[in-house]
């Protein structure tokens, strides 16, 4: 079964993520766990864990289908020692909070060296973040998320995202969450059935399939290789509604988090209701 869904509001509390996700018809969501925009940020109550939990059964959502996503706040890759520190002291709660959650996948952005300091430094610093992370918490995945490129930001080619999983020393804990928008401005095209095998094939030489653990589902509102992250509704934008179709009837991505990040959330139930439909068109 395909897992599509969104990334919902946890207004109120962590415990009506669940509930939003299923009014739109989703089979999977993501989530902050917290304020993505505040350093500091209250402990999660007992309270809310059980009422998250328990919504998430009576959803129909078990733990991988759920893909919780860090603040944007955090780089692993400062070259700032002080904020460095503070990023990874940020990033272990996260972590901490998706354990206590009962999930088991906490999806983040590699880092930025800020022109700073050369991108394998900062890779490898971003991994030596992940190990620390991974050491401090049990049954949680580190998921690296693609990105588009923009600035001093890492992670947009498939080199780059090779080179973090191979310095992660629990290979069983970290995976890669591809960004349809994010792999289109990074200059991998999707756009139909064999320019995605061209990518997935790529990806699989470079990386490994068996990493892919998530996807986030957005079209692109700058054209191929622009390294601009902005994100369209589905099938309005410059991938097109045909990447899409290829990726709903792909059998890779079965059992998958396959989760919109689309700019209009009041749009998510029909864009849902449109991915599945997707899947039935040859």
């Amino acid at each position: 079964m395909k897992r599509v869904g969104a990334h919902v509001s946890i207004a109120g509390g962590v415990e009506n993520a669940p509930l939003q996700a299923k009014s739109i018809g989703a089979k999977a969501f993501a989530l902050f766990t917290k304020n993505q925009r505040q350093w500091r940020v209250p402990a999660l109550t007992e309270t809310s864990i059980e009422a998250f939990r328990r919504n998430c059964s009576d959803g129909g959502f078990m733990p991988e289908h759920i893909l919780p996503h860090d603040s944007y706040l955090i780089n692993l890759g400062s070259p700032d020692p002080e904020k460095l520190e503070r990023s990874r002291t940020a990033f272990f709660d996260e972590m901490h909070r998706v354990e206590r959650l009962g999930l088991r996948m906490l999806n983040f952005h590699p880092g930025s060296h800020l022109n700073t300091i050369r991108p394998e430094a900062c890779l490898r610093l971003i991994a030596e973040s992940v190990n620390m992370a991974l050491e401090r918490t049990s049954g949680v995945t580190a998921v690296i998320e693609n990105t588009a490129g923009q600035g001093s930001n890492l992670g947009s080619r498939f080199e780059e995202l090779a080179m973090l999983v191979d310095l992660v020393e629990d290979k069983s804990r970290v995976g890669i969450c591809l960004d349809t928008c994010h792999l289109f401005a990074g200059g991998y095209d999707i756009r139909n059935t064999e320019a995605l095998a061209c990518t997935l094939g790529e990806f699989d030489r470079i990386v490994g399939l068996p990493y892919l653990k998530a996807m986030h589902l957005n079209d692109a509102k700058q054209p191929l290789g622009s390294r601009i992250d902005r994100h369209a509704c589905i099938g309005k934008g410059e991938i097109g509604m045909d990447a899409f179709g290829c990726i709903m009837r792909h059998p890779l991505f079965e059992e998958m988090p396959l989760i919109l990040e689309t700019p209009d959330p009041d749009g998510w139930e029909e864009e849902i209701r449109m991915l599945y439909c997707l899947q039935e068109k040859r």
